[in-house]
């Protein structure tokens, strides 16, 4: 007997027809002897809904609040779905964060998980129960409902495997794995059998949105094992693992597209030590994750600083990067939000040479201009005007060779 935890995605339960499509699935898992815990999202739109109805009622609502707003979407999804699996014969007992004890920090909207107790859960497993989870929550040091942004289920599942030392975690979804690019925009993207933890994780943070970031973390730091597969057939789905257990580096694993990131950029910043630091300085105690930064020396002695946050960080980022320009003496301050972050992400990139230029040489036959370069151990992005996005995407896919056969596999040049 295994213990395995489920997580099911908005879509994937985003009706009761759905819901009973779920509760089978679960129910056939333990049928086959195994353990389960259940994580679930709240129904598809829910929160989108919740997050419009916080807009309306106030120009800038209060982040507490919206966490307890907000939350209340995964508590309707684990009371149906404990109704449900309760008219299967399966006795399960829908848990909110507070129950669990799922400990995070005090940053609403973005928390962090600190610990979580496993006892209770031990216990009702040990019992032949079936715990339902509310996902995307937790519990801050004063008691109060903390979310862990967009997608946070992905994260309360990986975290409560790796508490639990569960054999397996799978990311339930509406997609049957990791593609080498959105088949939405590549018809020929080829779904991977394996992935490594760090290049799931450098696609996740490129706009891959297959799963959530801070969950392959966890599953990395805790040597996990994760799979993401689809809740709507039987699809083996794309196992995650360490990179050690790959026989073969491939040189480039997949490309992604990120349009939900925006650039600030300070003019005429004084050439001064430490005068980066004090620009920065506010952006990192307002939580804004920062991510690509290019600083431009100018014929005055002076530099430009540019740099992409998310682009629903923009409004607050520009207002701490105006203040920091006025502090430091800087020029002005200027935002655009029409811009598209592409990366290539492979482990074969350690020992192959040649990608960036690859790369490079690819976009400009297609007149696409560059806007920023960043580079890490397995990955090169580069900030482009968002609407060459798709095509940037298109031709670097082809350029190396992710083409699918008509076999299935990929074609690697």
């Amino acid at each position: 007997m295994a213990l395995i935890v489920q997580k099911y995605g908005g879509t994937s339960v985003g009706s009761i027809e759905r819901m009973r499509a779920v509760a089978d699935r679960i129910a056939a898992t333990r049928a086959e002897g195994d353990d389960v815990v259940v994580v679930l999202s709240a129904m598809a739109g829910e929160t989108t809904r919740l997050v419009e109805l916080a807009s309306e009622a106030s120009k800038e609502p209060n982040a507490a609040c919206c966490d307890l707003l907000v939350s209340t979407g995964e508590q309707i999804s684990i009371a149906l779905m404990s109704m449900l699996l309760a008219d299967r014969g399966i006795e399960a007992v829908p848990l909110l964060a507070h129950q669990i004890h799922i400990h995070t920090d005090d940053n609403h909207g973005r928390a962090r998980i600190t610990k979580i107790d496993d006892d209770f859960l031990r216990e009702l497993i040990g019992q032949g129960r079936v715990p339902v989870i509310a996902g995307f929550q937790g519990v801050s040091s004063t008691g109060a409902i903390t979310t862990f942004g967009r997608g946070g289920s992905d994260v309360t599942a990986a975290a409560v495997a790796a508490a639990l030392g569960a054999r397996t975690c799978d990311i339930m979804t509406d997609v049957d794995g990791v593609y080498t690019a959105d088949p939405r925009i590549c018809e020929r993207a080829c779904k991977l059998s394996r992935i490594s933890y760090e290049e799931l994780l450098e696609l996740a943070d490129g706009g891959a949105k297959v799963v959530h970031t801070r969950a392959v973390e966890i599953a990395a730091a805790q040597r996990l094992s994760l799979r993401i597969r689809s809740s709507f057939s039987d699809e083996e789905g794309t196992w995650v693992i360490p990179e050690e257990d790959i026989m073969e580096s491939t040189l480039i694993s997949g490309i992604s597209a990120n349009l939900d990131e925006a650039k600030v950029a300070i003019r005429s910043v004084p050439d001064e030590v430490g005068v980066v630091a004090r620009i920065f300085e506010p952006l990192a105690r307002a939580g804004i994750n920062v991510d690509l930064i290019l600083q431009n020396l100018a014929d005055d002695g002076r530099h430009d600083l540019t740099f992409t946050v998310p682009k629903n960080d923009l409004k607050k980022a520009l207002a701490h990067a105006e203040g920091a320009a006025r502090v430091v003496g800087a020029g002005r301050v200027e935002a655009a939000g029409d811009i598209a972050k592409i990366s290539v992400v492979g482990i074969g990139m350690r020992s192959h040479a040649g990608v960036a230029h690859t790369m490079f040489e690819t976009l400009a036959k297609d007149n696409i201009a560059i806007q920023m370069i960043g580079t890490s151990e397995i990955k090169v992005s580069i900030v482009i005007d968002a609407k060459h996005a798709e095509l940037a995407v298109r031709t670097l896919h082809k350029a190396f060779g992710l083409e699918q056969r008509a076999d299935g596999e990929v074609s690697r040049a």
